[in-house]
C-alpha cells in the first residue's frame, strides 16, 4: 500500500502527518537522538562546569521524548487493529526467527532503561571536586608550607569526611534506577513464523529481554506485558496498572475499539503498557515499543538524574567565589606590603598563606555535618531513618508538602458506612444478607468483608449465623466481579426459612442478574423496571460523589435441591444459577482519615508548610478525605484536565490547586517541578509506590515509608517507620534547628573572617609590620575555630522555628555588608587605641601590639556568636545554650591566658597592662550596642535575620 494518512495529534504544524510504510514512522515518532558519548571526566571544562548553576527544569511541558511516545501510542490507538502491522513492519503470523534476531541486534535488549552504572572512580571524582573541598585542599597545602601541620591534617580529615559521605550517597542513589528491572523479569509467549517455503506459526517462550517490536505476544492471567502493546484480540481482559498509577483499581481492555486523542493515555482501552499485568482474561497483542522507547521507560528516564543545587548550595558557592576574590586581592596586597617592609620573601609568603588560611571558614564542613548528624539522631528517636543528611536542612526550608491520599491521610482500610435500599433508606435486611455472604464465603477474604463483619459485631446486630448452613459457593472473579454463596436454614419458625443464593459484588454486575427488586415500603417484590434501574444508578452516583465505595446485594430463593451442580454431578455454569435475582440494596464503604492526620496538617500549617494532595485516585473520593482532614477543596483539578492546559495556565493552576487527582506519574513530576521552578518553593513529597518515584526523585525532600516498594525507598531521603504525619512535624522542627544553626555559623564565620582580614590589611598599611606573626595568626584562628563547634548544640528562637527559611545569595551579601563593617569598626577602634594611647607603632612595641591584637581578635571572634545567633538582645532577652556558653568562657579564658604563659613567651607575646582589659570591656559593650542597633535596622529593612 502507498502512504497512509493519519490525523495530526498535536495542533502545532500542518493539519496532517503523512506516515510512510517504512521505518521512518518510528524514527520520527519514537526514536531518540543518539546520545553523545560521555566526555573525559578529568577535563578542565568539566571541572568548572560544576561551579556553574544548572538550568532550571520547566515543569509545565513534556520533554521531546515524552511527546514522541505519546504521539506514537495515540497514533496506534486510533488505528484499526488490522492496519497496525504496517507501522512496525510485521505480519499477522508474527516475525520470523531471523528477523527477530536482526531486530534484537538493532534495538538492543528489551530493558526498561538505558542506564549505565557509573564507575566508582567517576563518583569519587565528582565527590572530591566540590568548591569547599578544593579550597580546603589548597589551604591544607598552604598550612603545611606555613609549618602548621596540625591545621593541615585537620583540613585533610574534613575533606575526607565530606568526600566519603557524598560518595556513599551518590553511589547508593545511582543504583535506584536498576530496581525497575524487577517489573519485567518473566518468560513471554511469542508467536513466530518458521519455514522457507511454507511458513508455519509457532508459539515459543522467550526471555523478556529478547522481545522486539513487531512480535505478537500471547498473555493470560498473571502475565506481565514486556513492552507497550496494541491489542489484537481480547476476551474479558482485565489489567492492573498499579505499577504506573499506584492505585489498586483494575482496568478493562478491549481490542475492537478505536480511541481518540481526548482519552487520557493510561485510559486507552486498546493499549497495554510495559510493566502492567493481566488480572483476568486472555488475549494477543502486537509489541509496538520495547526498551527505552516504552512509556514506562520514558516515565522513569529521569530517575537518578542529578538535582539542581538548592539555595543553600548556591549560597555556599557564592561564599566560595567571595573568598577566592578576597584572597586574590587582599592577600596579594598584604604580601606586597609585607615584602616591601621586611624585604624577606619567605616570611612574606608564609604570612600571606596564613592570612588565606584565616579567611577560610575551616570548620564549615564539620559544623554542617555535625548539625545534620545531630538532627538525624533526633529524628531517629521519632522513628525516622534519614538516608540523606542534607534533606534535614531542606526540611527546615520546606514550605509545601505534596502527599498521596492513600495511607498518608487515610487508614488504608475500608470501614462500612451504611446499608441502603434502592431509595437510599437504611434497611436491616440488606445488612443481614451482606453479612451472611461475607461470613460464609471461604474462597477469598477481602478487606470489604472484614469491614462488613466488623460493622455488624460492633453495632450489636444478632444475625445468628449458626442457624444457617453453607451449601455451595461461586467464588469471585474479575470477569463477573461478584461472589455468591448458597445457604439454607431449617428454622421453620423464621421468615428466612429455606435455601437462598446470596450475591454481593460490583453494583452494575449485580444489577445485570436481577429481574426483581424488593420494595421494603410496601413489603413486596416487584419486577425490576427501567425506572428502578435509573433510580439506583442516580443514587450510586450521588454516593460515589461523596467519596464512598459501593457494593450491590441481591438474593434468590432456591429449591431445596438446587445447587451449583447438575444431577449427574457436573458443574453448572454460573450464569445458569446467577439469574432472576431480587435486588435488595447497597452497602457503602469509606477509607476513613487517620485520627492524627487533621492535627498534623494543622500543625504543619502553623509552621508555614502548605499541604497539596497529588494522587492517582478519583477526585470525589480524594475531595471527601481532604474535607475530613481540613484541606481546602476550593481549587481542585484532575490529570486529564491538566493535559489540556497551556504552559502558563498549567503553572498558575498548580499554584492555586490544593487537590490534584487522577495524576499520572509524569504529571506528579511536572507538578513538583512547577512548584520548584515557577513557584520558587522548597517541595517535600511523601509517597510509597512505583508511581511516586519520579516525584520523589525530583522533590527537595523525598519521604517514603518502610512498607513502600523498593524503588520508592531507594529514591527517598527519609523513610518513616510509621505512616504518621506528626513525625513530619517533628522533622520540620529538627530541620529548622539544623538550618538555623548552620546559617549562624556560615554568616558569623564569613563576617568575622572577612572583617579580620580587612582589619589585618588596615593594620599592615598603618603600622608597616605584621599585626601578628604567621604562628600567632594560625593559633588565634585555631582557638576560636574549635570554639565555634559548639554552635551545633545551640538552641533557636521560638519565632524562628515557626516559619520556613531559605538561603539566598543576595541575603548573604547584604548581611555581610551590614554586619561585617561593625567587626571592622571594632578592630579599627582597637588600632586607634594602640596607636594613640599605647604608642605601639614602633619596632620596639611589636610584641605588645601582637599580644593586644591577639586577645582582641580571639574575644571578638568568640563574642560575635552571641550577637549573630539571635534577633533579641544577647545575654538579656535571650541566652545561648550551655554548650555555647561553656565554649565562650573556655575559649576566652585560653585566649586571654595564653600571652601570660611560657608558651606565649615562646610565641613572642608580652604582658599586657590591666587598663587594656578595661578598654576591651568598654569596647565589647559598645560592640554589642552598635551591633544590636545595626541588627534592628537590618531586620526592619529585610524582615528577617538568619
Amino acid at each position: 500500500m502507498g502512504k497512509t494518512k493519519i490525523s495530526n495529534l498535536f495542533a502545532n504544524g500542518s493539519s496532517h502527518y503523512i506516515l510512510p510504510k517504512s521505518n521512518t514512522i518510528r524514527q520520527t515518532l519514537v526514536d531518540r537522538p543518539s546520545s553523545h558519548k560521555d566526555r573525559f571526566p578529568f577535563s578542565l571544562f568539566g571541572l568548572f562546569r560544576r561551579f556553574i548553576p544548572s538550568r532550571k527544569v520547566d515543569g509545565g511541558s513534556k520533554t521531546e521524548d515524552e511527546q514522541k511516545v505519546y504521539s506514537w501510542l495515540y497514533t496506534l490507538a486510533q488505528t484499526d487493529k488490522n492496519l497496525v502491522f504496517e507501522y512496525v513492519r510485521s505480519t499477522e503470523r508474527g516475525l520470523s526467527f531471523r528477523e527477530a534476531e536482526r531486530r534484537l541486534r538493532e534495538n538492543g535488549p528489551n530493558v526498561p532503561l538505558e542506564y549505565s552504572f557509573p564507575r566508582w572512580w567517576s563518583l569519587l571524582w565528582n565527590a572530591l571536586f566540590h568548591p569547599f573541598n578544593i579550597i580546603l585542599i589548597i589551604l591544607s597545602v598552604m598550612s603545611f608550607i606555613a609549618r602548621d601541620s596540625p591545621n593541615g591534617f585537620i583540613m585533610l580529615v574534613l575533606v575526607f569526611i565530606s568526600v566519603t559521605l557524598r560518595f556513599y550517597q551518590e553511589y547508593s542513589s545511582s543504583k535506584a534506577a536498576m530496581k525497575l528491572s524487577e517489573f519485567v523479569k518473566c518468560p513471554i509467549k511469542v508467536q513466530r513464523c518458521a519455514g522457507r517455503v511454507v511458513q508455519k506459526e509457532l508459539i515459543v517462550q522467550v526471555d523478556h529481554r529478547d522481545v522486539v517490536p513487531g512480535d505478537i505476544v500471547i498473555f493470560e492471567p498473571g502475565d506481565l506485558f514486556p513492552g507497550d502493546i496494541r491489542l489484537l484480540s481480547s476476551k474479558q481482559l482485565v489489567v492492573s496498572q498499579a505499577s504506573l498509577t499506584g492505585e489498586s483499581w483494575t482496568t478493562d481492555k478491549a481490542s475492537d475499539i478505536r480511541e481518540d486523542y481526548n482519552t487520557p493515555l493510561l485510559d486507552l482501552k486498546n493499549i497495554c503498557f510495559m510493566g502492567t499485568n493481566v488480572v483476568s482474561g486472555t488475549g494477543t497483542g502486537l509489541v509496538v515499543s520495547t526498551g527505552s522507547k516504552t512509556y514506562m521507560s520514558t516515565m522513569f528516564s529521569k530517575v537518578g538524574k542529578k538535582k539542581p543545587p538548592d539555595d543553600f548550595e548556591k549560597g555556599l558557592r557564592w561564599i566560595f567565589y567571595l573568598i577566592i576574590s578576597v584572597m586574590l586581592v587582599v592577600v596579594t596586597i598584604l604580601f606586597v606590603v609585607n615584602y616591601l617592609t621586611s624585604l624577606n620573601l619567605t616570611q612574606s609568603v608564609i604570612f600571606a598563606i596564613s592570612v588565606a588560611s584565616v579567611l577560610n571558614p575551616q570548620m564549615l564542613p564539620l559544623i554542617i555535618n555535625t548539625c545534620l548528624a545531630k538532627g538525624a539522631l533526633a529524628m531517629a528517636k521519632d522513628r525516622c531513618i534519614v538516608k540523606s543528611l542534607t534533606s534535614i536542612r531542606d526540611m527546615g526550608s520546606m514550605d509545601i508538602l505534596c502527599i498521596d491520599k492513600t495511607g498518608s491521610l487515610t487508614m488504608n482500610h475500608a470501614v462500612m458506612v451504611n446499608h441502603l435500599d434502592y431509595r437510599g433508606l437504611p434497611q436491616e435486611k440488606v445488612l443481614r444478607y451482606a453479612f451472611l455472604n461475607s461470613y460464609f464465603k471461604t474462597d477469598q477474604k477481602y478487606p470489604l468483608d472484614d469491614a462488613i463483619l466488623a460493622f455488624v459485631y460492633s453495632n450489636g446486630f444478632r444475625f445468628r449465623p449458626s442457624l444457617w448452613r453453607k451449601i455451595d459457593e461461586i467464588p469471585f472473579d474479575f470477569i463477573r466481579r461478584r461472589v455468591s454463596v448458597i445457604l439454607e436454614t431449617e428454622d421453620r419458625h423464621s421468615k428466612f426459612f429455606g435455601r437462598f443464593m446470596v450475591t454481593k459484588g460490583a453494583l452494575l454486575e449485580v444489577l445485570k442478574v436481577c429481574s426483581f427488586i424488593e420494595n421494603f415500603e410496601q413489603d413486596e417484590i416487584s419486577p425490576f423496571s427501567f425506572d428502578d434501574y435509573q433510580r439506583i444508578l442516580n443514587l450510586s452516583e450521588d454516593i460515589s460523589n461523596e467519596g464512598l465505595r459501593i457494593l450491590g446485594v441481591a438474593i434468590r430463593k432456591l429449591e431445596m435441591t438446587q445447587t451449583c451442580e447438575t444431577s449427574n454431578g457436573s458443574k453448572r455454569e454460573d450464569e445458569d444459577i446467577e439469574k432472576d435475582m431480587v435486588f435488595l440494596g447497597l452497602i457503602t464503604f469509606f477509607d476513613p482519615p487517620k485520627d492524627t492526620a487533621k492535627q498534623a496538617l494543622w500543625r504543619l500549617c502553623e509552621k508555614g508548610v502548605k499541604a497539596k494532595v497529588l494522587t492517582g485516585d478519583s477526585l470525589s473520593l480524594t475531595t471527601r478525605v481532604c474535607r475530613e482532614v481540613g484541606i481546602s477543596t476550593d481549587h481542585v483539578i484532575t490529570g486529564p484536565e491538566l493535559e489540556l492546559l497551556d504552559q502558563d495556565t498549567f503553572h498558575e493552576t498548580v499554584k492555586r490547586a490544593t487537590v490534584l487527582a487522577r495524576l499520572t506519574p509524569i504529571q506528579k513530576l511536572h507538578v513538583v517541578q512547577s512548584l520548584q521552578t515557577v513557584g520558587n518553593h522548597v517541595v517535600g513529597f511523601l509517597g510509597d509506590g512505583v508511581n511516586d518515584s519520579l516525584a520523589l526523585d525530583a522533590a527537595n525532600v523525598s519521604i517514603s515509608v518502610d512498607s513502600g516498594v523498593a524503588i520508592a525507598k531507594d529514591m527517598a531521603d527519609i523513610i518513616l517507620l510509621e505512616k504518621d504525619l506528626n513525625v513530619l512535624v517533628a522533622g520540620v522542627e529538627h530541620g529548622r534547628f539544623t538550618f538555623g544553626n548552620t546559617m549562624k555559623y556560615v554568616k558569623m564565620s564569613v563576617i568575622a573572617n572577612l572583617g579580620s582580614v580587612i582589619s589585618l590589611l588596615i593594620a599592615t598599611l598603618i603600622f608597616k609590620y605584621e599585626p601578628l606573626t604567621s604562628t600567632q595568626l594560625l593559633t588565634q584562628n585555631f582557638i576560636y575555630s574549635v570554639g565555634q563547634i559548639a554552635i551545633a548544640w545551640d538552641k533557636m528562637d521560638e519565632e524562628y522555628v515557626k516559619t520556613p527559611h531559605k538561603s539566598s545569595e543576595r541575603g548573604l551579601s547584604m548581611f555581610i555588608l551590614w554586619n561585617g563593617s561593625v567587626c571592622t569598626l571594632c578592630d579599627v577602634a582597637t588600632l586607634m587605641l594602640l596607636w594613640f594611647y599605647y604608642k605601639a607603632y614602633t619596632d620596639v612595641t611589636q610584641k605588645f601590639f601582637h599580644s593586644a591584637w591577639f586577645i582582641e581578635g580571639v574575644l571578638l571572634q568568640t563574642f560575635i556568636i552571641h550577637l549573630i545567633r539571635t534577633e533579641k538582645i544577647p545575654f538579656m532577652q535571650e541566652v545561648a545554650s550551655w554548650p555555647v556558653i561553656f565554649s565562650t568562657v573556655l575559649t576566652s579564658a585560653i585566649g586571654i591566658a595564653l600571652p601570660f604563659t611560657p608558651i606565649g613567651k615562646v610565641m613572642g607575646f608580652s604582658l599586657l597592662p590591666l587598663s587594656y582589659f578595661g578598654f576591651l570591656f568598654i569596647l565589647f559593650l559598645g560592640y554589642f550596642i552598635v551591633g544590636h542597633v545595626v541588627k534592628r535596622l537590618y531586620i526592619l529593612v529585610y524582615k528577617r535575620w538568619l
